[in-house]
């Protein structure tokens, strides 16, 4: 019992018992036994020292590793701001999209495995397989295959299931109106970054401000959980533009059927509030779909924004700035009269001709403007001497940018006074040796037609209009509205008459000079730049056609009539009512309200049978602005002389613009008897208002909508 708990035997004995007891291990095996005891021993310290060393002293580093293994920081892009007219009409946006991906060094076969892909994306499979192999060769583990593709292309490559294919979520921009103001508007690369037009200008607030989020993600690269880190992803912002797209998609047929029908390399057309600036349409042709991708130099070409970018000589149409600048600082006025040497000027050895048929020996300054003649302007510009003049066309904003929000805007070109040559003035005065853009005649145009102050053009609504600059003093821009309007009167710009309103406006026709031999070509830049209505100017427009050739080149024929186009949907768009009287039909125009009075006798069948109405004042225009056309505006654009009202008796009352019933309300209160024609609101009357009313004679009043 004792031996079983305590062994008080020697050593020895209690070895040489155990060696040669029952069962006893050689003592070869127990020295391996021993030596394996031993090695364990120091297997397990070095496992403990490594098990220490990795969680103490290197536990920062591996559980780094691990972090990234097991989570990813993912970029998550804001989606970009989508671009509005100025009634809320959407012009561009971003739509989701996938793009197709591959790691390459994944693929074992280059040639197999881009014969599956390529079918289904529409591409060259031996063009896609080089591409793998290159991102082999330069062991890259990542490569895009096709960015944005459709609908139909993603969802076949999901079918596929192929471990080796990678679909990312992006978006992608799209315009939904194709070509329209695409050169506003621009585009964006594959990256949905801005490359032309607002894109760029306004590329970071569109974009807005990228933020990242930590994903985690299992064995199988499967998310399972996100947290945001860092500064959360910003939507862009929504950019609403001054365009109204009903007038810009206006403008754009319009030009491009200008520079078809005159065989025009180009052109473009500028419309713009006079008052606060605002681009209404800014059109250039050719053109381009901002959906498709730049494929050559000839569609980066198409991309120019020419209204903007390109400054060409503006010819006459630039005679505006030197007579305005000869009222504001000479004695002259619009009935001075001006030396136009039978159409021929000599200076230091140079003769200047003028460009029309008949060659004047002196003309008013307001028929200087009129008839567009070279020689009277060059005598104006001489009297305005060249600082005046030089200070003027920078105070009328050219030689400078204008500031609108879109990339690549030139200033044009106006030398100092110190560099013109000798004959300098001369060229100037009518719109040679300096170079404009369309956009600068807008803003010039603008000047004139609201009383004489220069408005910067915008291009965003929330942008504030800037201030004001003053630059012509108020009477002196009146008298300018009125020899611009005897322009479209009685002088070379009749075809931009805008039907039912009052116009001004200067035509311009200039040589296209070669830039290798620095000669004139038979090439014009054909143009025309006015407003309507005079009195009350709301519209600016700009019309420019580059490259006109042959008898039918001039401003007066290209340009005019796509003026009068593009201003008169403008007006109609902005609801301004017409100042001018529709001529009455020929014949009854049945219908109306039901509405009868004793005083009212319905107009009788047939034709009316009286002489054509008097529409228009046959009292004498003033000074300056004789016309023998019929239709003269002038009656509703300048005070009438004392002559047209000296008649007594009772007056006509006014019944222009109102309906039916208020017609017939006024015309029984005033004891007058109506007959009428049409339906909606009143066009036209005869007599006119405030013309004398014998006793018992009908006023006739025909009704429009």
């Amino acid at each position: 019992m004792r031996r079983f708990w305590r062994d008080d035997r020697p050593p020895a004995k209690r070895e040489a018992e155990f060696a040669s007891g029952p069962g006893a291990l050689p003592l070869e095996t127990r020295i391996r036994l021993a030596r394996l005891f031993r090695w364990t021993l120091i297997w397990a310290g070095v496992i403990v020292v490594r098990l220490i060393t990795l969680q103490v002293f290197e536990h920062g580093k591996y559980a780094q590793a691990a972090v990234q293994q097991q989570q990813k920081l993912v970029r998550v892009d804001p989606a970009r701001g989508s671009i509005f007219d100025r009634n809320g009409l959407r012009l561009a946006m971003s739509l989701p999209a996938d793009s197709v991906f591959v790691n390459p060094l994944f693929i074992k076969d280059p040639g197999t495995q881009a014969a599956v892909l390529a079918p289904i994306l529409n591409l060259d499979p031996e063009r896609l397989a080089g591409d793998i192999r290159m991102a082999q060769a330069e062991h890259r583990g990542y490569l895009w295959v096709k960015r944005k593709i459709t609908a139909e292309e993603s969802n076949r490559l999901r079918m596929l299931k192929l471990d080796w294919i990678g679909i990312q979520p992006e978006a992608e921009r799209y315009y939904p109106f194709d070509t329209l103001a695409a050169h506003i508007l621009g585009g964006v690369d594959p990256d949905e970054q801005g490359i032309d037009g607002i894109e760029s200008r306004l590329n970071d607030e569109l974009s807005g401000e990228v933020g990242y989020v930590r994903v985690s993600r299992d064995v199988q690269q499967h998310s399972f959980a996100s947290q945001p880190e860092g500064p959360r992803s910003q939507p862009g912002e929504d950019l609403h533009l001054t365009i109204d797209s009903r007038l810009q998609y206006f403008a754009e047929q319009t030009i491009e059927k200008v520079v078809t029908q005159f065989h025009c390399q180009n052109g473009s057309i500028v419309a713009m509030d006079p008052r606060t600036g605002d681009i209404l349409a800014l059109a250039n042709y050719p053109t381009f779909d901002p959906n498709d991708p730049v494929k050559n130099n000839q569609e980066r070409t198409a991309r120019f924004d020419l209204a903007l970018s390109v400054p060409f000589e503006p010819g006459s149409v630039f005679k505006v700035v030197t007579l305005s600048a000869a009222l504001e600082t000479t004695n002259l006025t619009p009935d001075s009269i001006i030396n136009c040497g039978n159409g021929r000027i000599t200076l230091y050895g140079r003769t200047i001709h003028d460009d029309v048929h008949d060659h004047f020996s002196s003309l008013s300054m307001a028929d200087v403007l009129a008839h567009s003649s070279n020689v009277g302007a060059i005598n104006v510009g001489l009297r305005v001497g060249k600082d005046n003049l030089y200070r003027y066309i920078r105070r009328f904003g050219f030689g400078t940018k204008t500031g609108l929000q879109l990339p690549g805007e030139s200033s044009g070109q106006v030398w100092p006074p110190k560099r013109w040559q000798a004959t300098s003035i001369a060229s100037i005065s009518m719109g040679q040796e300096i170079s404009v853009t369309v956009v600068q005649l807008a803003q010039a145009a603008s000047v004139i037609a609201n009383g004489g102050f220069l408005v910067r053009p915008r291009l965003l609504t929330t942008q504030p209009p800037a201030k004001p600059i003053p630059v012509l003093r108020p009477e002196n821009a009146i008298l300018m509205r009125q020899m611009m309007e005897g322009v479209v009167l009685h002088g070379t710009g009749r075809k931009a008459r805008v039907e039912g309103y009052t116009t001004a406006g200067k035509t311009g026709t200039a040589q296209i000079a070669d830039p290798v031999t620095h000669k004139y070509t038979h090439a014009h830049n054909s143009s025309f730049m006015g407003f309507a209505p005079v009195t009350n100017p709301r519209i600016v427009v700009v019309v420019s056609a580059h490259g006109a050739t042959g008898a039918e080149s001039y401003g007066a024929t290209v340009s005019g009539p796509a003026f009068a186009e593009v201003a008169g949907e403008a007006l109609r768009l902005m609801h301004v009512p017409p100042d001018l009287p529709e001529t009455l039909p020929a014949q009854n125009v049945p219908g109306s309200d039901g509405q009868k009075a004793d005083n009212v006798r319905p107009a009788p069948a047939g034709p009316l049978p009286s002489v054509p109405l008097p529409l228009v004042s046959q009292a004498a225009p003033p000074r300056g602005f004789a016309s023998d056309t019929p239709g003269d505006q002038r009656l509703f654009s300048a005070p009438q002389p004392a002559a047209a009202n000296e008649a007594a008796g009772p007056k006509t009352p006014n019944f222009l613009g109102e309906t039916m019933r208020d017609v017939l309300e006024m015309a029984a209160s005033q004891g007058v008897q109506v007959e009428f024609t049409g339906s909606g609101l009143a066009r036209d009357q005869a007599p006119m208002p405030g013309e004398p009313l014998p006793a018992g004679e009908v006023v006739r009043v025909r009704f429009g909508r």
